[in-house]
């Protein structure tokens, strides 16, 4: 359950493997501090949530070193005023929601999207739009700034926008 929790929140086989297994080894440590005031299951997806936000912390300093040095901008697209360059406005496109097919597919496509965010830009996108966190929560959960987290969440946006025009329309 932990495993898969953590797959869920977007981490890789290996690194999904490694947080639980930080988790199991941070529980041993501790088990004497357990007072059984919540059940283990519990305790453990308690201890397995801070590693995640260790993880991430610790992604997103370097996330936030490398933005500084990037200088901050998408010259995608963007021009240095931060509008849309000509010919790089959003398309139109939908899903039809009644389509079961249409509907399964799409979320196939973006999920195959989502994994080629960043690690910290999909765990941020994540928060926001599944987990319906607030901005602020997401930057006290993970130590960010909330400069740092509108970079974040707008480029998750920006290339999973960029990645269904391609692989979408």
């Amino acid at each position: 359950m932990l495993y898969n929790f953590t797959l869920q929140k977007g981490f890789d086989d290996s690194t999904a493997k490694d947080i639980v297994q930080d988790t199991f080894l941070a529980a041993w440590k501790n088990v004497d501090s357990f007072k059984g005031e919540a059940s283990p299951k519990n305790w453990l997806f308690t201890i397995l949530k801070n590693k995640i936000a260790d993880y991430f912390r610790k992604s997103a300093n370097k996330i936030a070193l490398q933005t500084v040095r990037s200088g901050n901008t998408d010259h995608t697209f963007f021009d240095e005023a931060d509008h849309w360059k000509k010919g790089m406005y959003p398309k139109a496109w939908q899903v039809n929601f009644s389509n079961e097919l249409e509907v399964k597919e799409f979320y196939k496509v973006f999920s195959g999207c989502g994994k080629k965010l960043k690690q910290v830009q999909h765990t941020v996108f994540i928060m926001k739009y599944v987990d319906g966190l607030e901005s602020d929560d997401i930057c006290k959960e993970l130590s960010i700034t909330p400069s740092n987290y509108w970079i974040l969440i707008h480029r998750a946006k920006v290339q999973l926008r960029s990645c269904l025009e391609k692989h979408w329309l």
